[in-house]
């Protein structure tokens, strides 16, 4: 599949397919995964319908792309040189008006996801593993710095614990998730369940 994408994009500069990303996202968050359609995309982006099938194949892989797209950077960029300060810039690199965004966003995708096959596979593939080979990396570099044990039986489950957090913060608290909040589960229930003491 990578191969085939690569080969898609060719054709379309960063900085007109970074135009195409955001307003698909501007159109999710306007009408949802469901209303979307390639052609309001095309009529969106001035582009036609056949280019956009072109590069991206179908809705479901032009949305989890523009989806990945829109996120800061990876787990390669940061290497603060402890997990505490690892998970801290990672989630600062997103502001609170961002997050509550991209959490309204995702809240809609979820509801998607479970009908859609095709948008499920795009977003396993082209955003959740991903995401779990950077975290499985910031974990990693933990375990080798001596600060968490390798047989910690938490370590398979930071992902599920942060996203859960993100995700049904609006849910129990009626309120978005922001930086503060995550910090503060952070130090209270992701470090502990690794055995990192909280300074």
């Amino acid at each position: 599949m990578a191969e085939v994408s690569t080969a898609r994009r060719t054709r379309i500069t960063p900085e007109r397919e970074a135009e195409l990303y955001a307003a698909v996202l501007d159109l999710l968050r306007e009408v949802g995964y469901d209303a979307l359609t390639m052609d309001a995309v095309a009529a969106r982006t001035r582009s036609s319908k056949a280019t956009l099938y072109r590069q991206w194949g179908g809705k479901p892989e032009l949305v989890a792309k523009a989806i990945r797209h829109n996120k800061p950077g990876g787990a390669d960029d940061v290497d603060t040189g402890s997990l505490r300060g690892d998970l801290r810039a990672l989630t600062y690199r997103e502001d609170d008006c961002t997050m509550q965004q991209n959490a309204a966003l995702m809240r809609g995708l979820f509801m998607a996801v479970h009908g859609n096959p095709d948008l499920l596979q795009a977003f396993r593939e082209l955003l959740v593993e991903p995401e779990m080979d950077e975290f499985r990396r910031i974990m990693q570099r933990a375990v080798d710095r001596g600060e968490i044990r390798a047989d910690r039986p938490a370590l398979d489950y930071v992902v599920h614990m942060i996203v859960g957090a993100f995700a049904t913060r609006s849910l129990i608290d009626d309120r978005p998730p922001t930086q503060d909040f995550l910090m503060s589960y952070i130090d209270a229930v992701v470090l502990p369940a690794l055995g990192v003491p909280v300074p």
